[in-house]
């Protein structure tokens, strides 16, 4: 009896991609429906999804991971003062509330070359997952290169763009944002890094660079880092992140990626 028969499911001849992606591929068919199993892997993916973005930050464990590092660690609030706000006013979550300014105004801190802000986005999962191992590294080889490191910022209810409110208040040359981002059916988890020069009050995303979806399962922190280094080595060299600086940065060669069937 062939397996068709044995389970009633018709087999897929996208079947051997499944090895190579996450996306929801080869699902195969029961009749004129998908299998009541990817039914309700479905559901269970779209429930994740919406729990990542509900999510919140638990601020004294990121601040007590972040603490190892060896840098300072102020905790930050957007002008969103909720989940829903921040939702309903993304422009509330590109702003910092008073409180947050009146904090980094009496930080009195000098001008750094590197600002490193953690916000946790569409995905505070993400951010708690990811964000720790990342910056300590990213850290550490910012260090080995000279530069000089700005306290390292937690803000909650954020977006990318309170970078350029935090530039204002803290003038660093370079910012780095992680965030988490939208979630995905198949990737809830998923961190990302905008790079910008001369962060201040007005720029739009055209002035960003990004690095996306940055989890073990996506780019390890490894690569990730790299490719910020990278990044910021390129950005005070051209004075400028966007459109206009390009990743040119070849992969790693030392990691063996899977080759499709022929």
């Amino acid at each position: 009896m062939d397996e068709t028969k044995k389970t009633g499911m018709e087999a897929d001849d996208w079947e051997p991609l499944k090895a190579y992606t996450n996306a929801r591929i080869a699902l195969g068919k029961t009749g004129i429906s998908i299998p009541l199993k990817e039914s309700l892997q479905f559901r269970l993916a779209h429930a994740h999804a919406k729990d990542a973005v509900y999510s919140q930050l638990n601020v004294p464990e990121l601040e007590a991971t972040l603490s190892k590092i060896g840098l300072p660690v102020y905790c930050l609030k957007s002008k969103a003062e909720n989940r829903d706000m921040y939702l309903q006013r993304p422009d509330f979550g590109r702003l910092l509330s008073a409180d947050s300014v009146q904090r980094l105004q009496k930080l009195n801190s000098p001008s750094a070359d590197v600002c490193l802000i953690i916000a946790d986005g569409l995905s505070a999962t993400a951010i708690m997952k990811n964000a720790g191992p990342v910056v300590q590294l990213l850290v550490e080889k910012v260090r080995q290169e000279g530069y000089s490191l700005a306290p390292l910022l937690v803000v909650e209810q954020g977006r990318v763009a309170i970078t350029d409110a935090v530039g204002e208040w803290l003038r660093p040359r370079l910012a780095i944002i992680f965030i988490g981002e939208r979630p995905g059916l198949s990737s809830f988890d998923s961190m990302g890094a905008y790079i910008t020069y001369a962060p201040q009050p007005g720029l739009t995303d055209e002035r960003r660079n990004c690095i996306s979806n940055i989890r073990e399962q996506g780019l390890p922190p490894e690569l990730a880092v790299n490719k910020l280094m990278y990044l910021i080595q390129a950005a005070f060299r051209m004075q400028l992140t966007g459109v206009t600086l390009k990743d040119n940065n070849a992969l790693d060669t030392s990691v063996v990626y899977p080759q499709l069937p022929e």
